[in-house]
């Protein structure tokens, strides 16, 4: 189905899809521990201890085990899965106490993109830099979320980065975005290094749901399962399972099992929350048997940056775009009317999402995506409200980053290189070579109309009736999830909750200062009427500096991070770090402070209306495996006309530009670690701006003054020149259907 016309440079990016290393086949596979599932003797546990230096630790006693969890065919029945899954996980234990520490579950968005890309660019233990030989390898990220949390970290659905259903020898055409099963010989066109060679799953065209799966609800069910064997095969690191925990470092009420998830999580975040309590609740009530299965008990949802609901969020696309907080008129005022009419006019995108949500719920009520006609109404309203954001794309903003044009630097691509090395497929067990997002995954949730099919706010606001804590956390710079809608997903969540006040699970006492909203509420109120009552709070991230704003009121809470793109943790990671582990711990989100989350809400200015300027754009580096993303039409023109270069996985036009890190840089690979911190402190060349320490969140005493200032922009600047390399865009697959595209 042609859905509307772009121009050339989004079209090729629409085709983007990242694959293996220059004729590189993954080494043989080899695994320290090859098991069954201790629940499910069908399912089979293979995994390892990577080599010391592939992903640098903060402190080398960090344990990290990467593999696969393969589950048979049918095993998700009643759902069709006539294929399968081989589901690649990476885990790392936190830096203190990991036995007693809580355990975070991380998934990107997409649909269809790994959650490498969180751990290697946003938040995980380690980040890739470049060495004097051009060359690619690890040091420890200094606010790494190990920093509070076991991480979790897990490429699903079937088929994305790591995970593979059949591992298939296969051509990729870079340029078109084309997958050759068996192996070919490349286009005559093009040049060597864009015709690449490796192993993946396999690129079934003709049936989207031939090995994946095509909505949120199977990506749930195909995720409790994989959960069920990764908590029986790791039971140190199931909170339900502990025993003889004598640590003092964490409480009971933190060593919990929490969610996080980014952009397109939006819609697994909620989904995968409520299908893992409904499995709960059919062990209880004997319809699943208890004795063999798990359990999974949730602390908190974190989205980030997420699209939850299209019904409120598309809305928001026309106002963002002309009239945000960083006076950004990325498209005219005509332009913005225009969209809101395709928004709320007549059959337009609107009355369309009503439409397949009411066919969903007469045809489709499990979200399984068995009902073609259905499928058709809801992936008609979602071609339709794409035309909602088409003036946007049009000018040639970044999706990401509205202070950015396209092609845009950020995040950094590098670590696609690293991961693409040999020695680094050996060290982690990969099956399969490295793809940062999978076309073939999000063509079938297309096929569906996956995205306009809603029931994200019901969700979330169940959530929250059994005391579970949900967090929005928005950077508010980005336009595809921006952080006008995200504010109006958590005040509709809220006013769902007419009849709940704000249960809470954790065993805090109240702080010693209650705040004037705790004053003014003699019982808790509900969520309906105290959660847009409750005042916005800066969020002091250190003694000099305020990172966002937050409205919190009992377990639910809303935070805007200033300065932020769509990729938080990246843009922001202090502050990212701050507010997750303040989530984690049901503190007060503003502050740190020990609160009770039974009546506490934030008091301050009912709207947040802190205005930023853009920085200075950074430079554009083209990735060859990230082509169609990280390239201008000039890179282009020059790779076509035989000219340029390749060195180190990024095209140049002339051998003059290529450019090496001028000092030395330490960082480890398989085999070859580096040396890392005592715990004292950390050295200078990898410290944050505002604090040394490789361990601890900062809880306030006062709100710096001025309440905010660009120092964490100017940090990021300054990552951005340690790369070596040169950063590069995110993949942005399925542009075809704007706000579809999300990792």
């Amino acid at each position: 189905m042609d859905f509307f016309k772009l121009p050339t440079t989004l079209a090729a990016l629409a085709a983007s899809f990242i694959l293996a290393a220059n004729a590189q086949y993954p080494p043989p596979a080899s695994y320290q521990n090859i098991l069954t599932s201790p629940l499910d003797s069908n399912i089979t546990v293979a995994y390892k201890q990577p080599d010391a230096g592939t992903c640098t630790t903060a402190f080398s006693t960090q344990k990290q085990y990467t593999g696969y969890i393969g589950i048979p065919p049918y095993t998700l029945a009643p759902i069709q899965q006539k294929y399968s899954i081989n589901t690649f996980f990476w885990f790392v234990e936190a830096r203190q106490v990991p036995e007693a520490a809580p355990l975070t579950i991380w998934l990107n968005g997409g649909p269809g993109s790994s959650s490498m890309i969180g751990l290697f660019t946003e938040n995980g233990p380690c980040e890739v830099v470049q060495v004097n030989d051009g060359s690619y390898g690890t040091q420890y990220r200094m606010w790494g979320w190990d920093r509070s949390s076991n991480m979790l970290y897990i490429d699903q659905p079937n088929q994305v980065g790591f995970s593979y259903d059949s591992a298939t020898n296969a051509s990729y055409d870079l340029l078109a975005g084309e997958v050759y099963e068996p192996p070919t010989a490349p286009d005559a066109g093009l040049p060597d290094f864009m015709y690449l060679n490796g192993t993946f799953g396999t690129a079934n065209t003709d049936d989207e749901t031939a090995a994946t799966a095509n909505t949120t609800e199977i990506a749930a069910a195909a995720t409790w399962h994989f959960l069920q064997t990764w908590l029986a095969a790791f039971p140190q690191y199931n909170p339900a399972t502990r025993t003889n925990v004598t640590s003092t470092a964490y409480t009971s009420a933190e060593a919990g099992v929490n969610l996080f998830t980014e952009s397109y999580g939006g819609k697994y975040g909620p989904v995968f929350a409520n299908y893992f309590i409904q499995q709960n609740q059919l062990r209880s009530n004997g319809s699943i048997p208890s004795n063999s299965t798990l359990a999974i008990n949730l602390e908190s949802v974190g989205i980030m940056n997420g699209l939850v609901d299209d019904l409120i969020q598309d809305a928001y696309y026309p106002y963002f775009a002309y009239n945000n907080t960083y006076g950004i008129q990325a498209i005219s005022q005509t332009s913005e009317l225009n969209a809101i009419q395709d928004y709320t006019g007549t059959d337009q995108c609107l009355d369309q999402i009503i439409n397949c949500r009411a066919a969903m719920n007469a045809t489709d009520p499990e979200g399984y995506g068995d009902v073609t006609a259905t499928n058709d109404l809801c992936e008609v309203a979602q071609a339709t409200c794409a035309n909602v954001s088409l003036s946007y794309y049009s000018e040639g903003f970044d999706p990401y980053d509205i202070r950015q044009s396209l092609p845009s630097p950020d995040p950094p691509s590098a670590y696609q290189e690293y991961l693409n090395n040999a020695s680094v497929l050996a060290a982690i067990g990969a099956k399969v070579n490295y793809t940062e997002s999978s076309l073939y995954v999000q063509n079938g949730f297309i096929s569906t109309g996956d995205t306009i099919r809603g029931g994200g706010i019901t969700d979330l606001a169940y959530l929250l009736s059994l005391g579970i804590r949900v967090a929005l956390i928005y950077g508010d710079a980005d336009y595809i999830c921006n952080w006008f809608g995200g504010e109006a997903v958590s005040l509709a969540i809220a006013a769902q909750l007419a009849n709940y006040t704000s249960p809470t699970t954790t065993t805090a006492a109240t702080s010693a200062t209650t705040s004037a909203f705790e004053t003014s509420c003699a019982s808790p109120a509900s969520y309906a009427t105290a959660f847009p009552a409750a005042g916005y709070a800066d969020i002091v991230v250190n003694a000099s500096y305020v990172g966002g704003a937050v409205r919190q009121y009992g377990n639910l809470s809303f935070s805007r991070i200033y300065d932020s793109g769509h990729f938080v943790p990246y843009f922001q990671p202090e502050t990212a770090f701050t507010v997750f582990t303040r989530v984690l711990q049901g503190t007060d989100i503003s502050t740190g402070d020990v609160i009770d989350l039974s009546s506490f809400g934030t008091t301050g200015p009912s709207n947040s209306t802190h205005t930023n300027s853009a920085p200075p754009a950074p430079s554009q580096t083209c990735w060859v495996r990230n082509f169609n993303s990280t390239c201008s039409s000039d890179d282009l023109d020059a790779m076509l006309e035989g000219k340029g270069l390749v060195a180190n996985g990024i095209f140049y036009q002339d051998e003059g530009s290529v450019s090496l890190p001028s000092s030395s840089v330490a960082a480890g690979v398989p085999g070859q670690p580096v040396s890392t911190s005592k715990g004292q402190s950390d050295s200078p060349s990898m410290a944050g701006s505002y604090s040394t320490k490789l361990t601890g969140v900062y809880t306030a005493t006062n709100t710096p003054t001025p309440s905010h200032s660009s120092a964490a922009s100017e940090s990021l600047l300054a990552a951005r020149t340690n790369i070596g390399a040169g950063p590069a865009a995110a993949v942005l697959l399925g542009l075809a259907i704007g706000v579809f595209v999300m990792l």
